[in-house]
């Protein structure tokens, strides 16, 4: 049986929380209520997610083990075979052998949140500290949390409040502590990267719902990182872990990604809403002009013989390609009698056609890219299958594994949700209202 834990954070916190309420009442003011542990409305949003197809766990940070260490633990379909509770590690003790150990009171507790209760990630100044919430892959391989494969599809959505940072918020994603760079200097566990699912606060776009996939645990397009992935056309703004009580019950935001296998399709979603987001002039960026070169290198393969620009050793699987058989809209830039250039946007590439008269008709003569889609990104893969325990990583909060070892993001997370299967807009809608604080009238009993 599920233990449950009722507290409000430190003393300072709740007299806040008690004068402010007490103004309003004292006004005959409508406010609006904090949702804490165990209420009626806590309980009502447990149901709402728990009611949801395809749950695979939730963790609300106010279940917890009877017992024992009493741990987080998620809430689960009711023939769940596990709760997966949540570990307290500091990855960098665990791959550079310094630092202190974590526990959980390195989380403190804010006694309230979308579903009554939420967890501080902070702003770490020691920079052999960089704790996480997680669950061991001896603990997850196999079950359903475990996405993975192919014909697979996936949601992650998480509750967060962004104070600062546009790192990992949760999911599978093991970045590696094999790639070389200053901070890998005299590590003592050294391991591929085991990346599956994961979502961010943004990563190249700060503040923005970024979902990631891997099909291979390692990099993409040739870059050391993984690519391969979308940002939401909103962001989330900062705001100070240390705020007023009502500033935070009305900061929180819903983070999510969604993967739908059949439509290939990987699309970030903040407060239920994605937008399309694109990337103009893709090969001046640091990152994704890796993607762009990947495009290129798949458009040349494609034509006969040996073309200028083309790397005979790239991988055929690491081109991007995704589908430009029919454009979506076309703009003439310039009409000719010799010449013609169209911009030509496809459903996740805009590119600039140039076409030539010759004597059978126009022929395209060139093609470049000026824009590549982020949200949302076309992934025509299978989900990164580790065959065993030793391949796979774990199920992390708040922070990943990851070699640079940077702070990453800092602030409050109220809940953590899972599916196995890609939810609807409608479905997101519900989700993301229930990060809003109810409104209460104190004039009534």
């Amino acid at each position: 049986m599920i233990g449950f834990r009722r507290e409000v954070g430190d003393t300072a916190l709740g007299l806040l929380i008690l004068i402010f309420f007490s103004a309003g009442s004292a006004a005959g003011q409508t406010v609006a209520s904090p949702v804490t542990p165990g209420d009626a409305v806590a309980e009502a949003r447990v149901a709402t997610v728990l009611a949801t197809p395809g749950l695979v766990a939730l963790w609300d940070f106010v279940a917890r083990e009877p017992d024992g260490d009493r741990r987080f633990v998620a809430r689960v379909p009711p023939d769940g075979a596990t709760t997966y509770p949540l570990d307290a590690a500091n990855y960098v003790r665990d791959y550079w052998a310094v630092g202190r150990a974590a526990t959980y009171a390195d989380f403190p507790l804010l006694g309230r949140g979308p579903f009554g209760e939420a967890i501080l990630v902070r702003r770490e100044t020691d920079p052999d500290f960089r704790p996480l919430l997680l669950v061991p892959r001896r603990r997850l391989h196999g079950t359903p949390l475990d996405i993975k494969g192919a014909g697979k599809s996936m949601s992650l959505v998480v509750w967060a409040i962004r104070e600062s940072g546009n790192h990992a918020l949760a999911g599978i994603w093991h970045e590696g502590t094999d790639l070389r760079q200053p901070e890998t200097q005299g590590i003592s566990r050294v391991e591929r990267g085991q990346r599956q699912y994961a979502l961010f606060a943004g990563l190249n776009k700060p503040g923005s719902s970024c979902g990631h996939l891997s099909d291979n645990g390692a990099g993409s397009f040739l870059n050391r990182y993984c690519l391969q992935k979308c940002n939401s056309a909103a962001t989330a703004p900062e705001v100070p872990a240390t705020a007023a009580a009502d500033t935070l019950d009305r900061s929180w935001h819903c983070f999510a990604m969604t993967f739908d296998h059949e439509r290939h399709a990987l699309t970030g979603w903040l407060d239920g809403t994605a937008g399309d987001r694109w990337l103009d002039d893709p090969q001046q960026d640091r990152l994704l002009s890796f993607a762009a070169n990947a495009w290129l290198q798949g458009r040349l393969r494609r034509e006969p013989g040996l073309q200028a620009g083309e790397d005979p050793a790239f991988p055929p699987d690491q081109c991007y390609e995704p589908p430009e058989e029919e454009p979506v809209t076309v703009t003439i830039e310039r009409d000719g009698p010799e010449e013609r250039v169209e911009l030509r946007e496809y459903p996740y590439t805009k590119v600039r056609v140039t076409l030539a008269r010759t004597s059978t008709g126009w022929h395209e003569s060139g093609r470049v890219l000026t824009a590549l889609r982020l949200n949302p990104w076309w992934f025509p893969h299978a989900l990164y299958a580790p065959p065993d325990v030793a391949a796979g990583g774990p199920f992390t909060i708040g922070r990943v594994i990851h070699s640079s070892r940077s702070v990453g993001f800092t602030g409050w997370i109220g809940g953590v949700a899972v599916f196995d299967r890609a939810l609807s807009p409608g479905e997101l809608r519900r989700l993301a209202a229930l990060s809003t604080p109810p409104v209460a009238d104190p004039a009534r009993p």
